[in-house]
């Protein structure tokens, strides 16, 4: 049994895990604890808001962790937007492949199951995608990209609908796509591309 102390980070953990592999309504209680191994007494105690309480907390720590790749890779890729896309299409493609194939974005999966009917859910994913779409813009800015805004837009739109093909067509050829595509969009967008 894991001591209390990491029991709320393993049962997020685990929750996170299930809510991208098999969506929200889909993961019970139970079965977050079970395969957490938070003792139930210690789980109820960390999440008396029960699903919705975790479900807000994931998006917000996934949400979180998004913007820390996305300021790796700008910081990675200095004044080149075409090598950032690439890197970011490539760091996606490679978890989609180190899961099988069974990783949905956990900001998605909550999106298509509670938003909009659920205010406070649908603010928290609109807030994550939003600070994704700002960190994305912010470097385009810097690389010179003309209309950085709507073709950050784009870019995160394409990234989110490239799990939906690659679950489904069990393949990372869509990042190559997008890749590929924004790279040229890119060269077409400014100076420095």
């Amino acid at each position: 049994m894991p001591r209390t102390s990491d029991a709320r980070a393993k049962a997020l953990d685990t929750a996170e895990d299930l809510f991208r592999r098999q969506g929200f309504a889909a993961t019970g209680l139970a079965q977050i604890i079970e395969e957490s191994g938070s003792p139930k007494g210690s789980f109820y105690f960390h999440f008396k808001g029960g699903k919705d309480q975790l479900a807000a907390e994931i998006v917000e720590r996934f949400a979180a962790r998004g913007v820390t790749a996305i300021s790796a890779v700008a910081a990675a890729t200095p004044g080149n937007a075409e090598a950032f896309v690439r890197m970011l299409c490539a760091g996606f493609a490679q978890e989609m492949r180190a899961s099988d194939y069974t990783l949905g974005c956990a900001l998605q999966n909550i999106a298509t199951e509670k938003a909009p009917g659920d205010p406070r859910h649908t603010a928290l994913v609109h807030n994550g995608l939003e600070a994704w779409v700002e960190g994305v813009s912010t470097h385009f800015a810097a690389c010179g990209v003309a209309a950085p805004r709507p073709l950050a837009e784009a870019f995160i739109a394409a990234l989110e609908g490239a799990r939906t093909l690659s679950r489904t067509s069990r393949s990372d050829a869509v990042y190559s796509a997008i890749a590929d595509s924004f790279a040229a969009a890119l060269r077409s967008s400014g100076p420095d591309g």
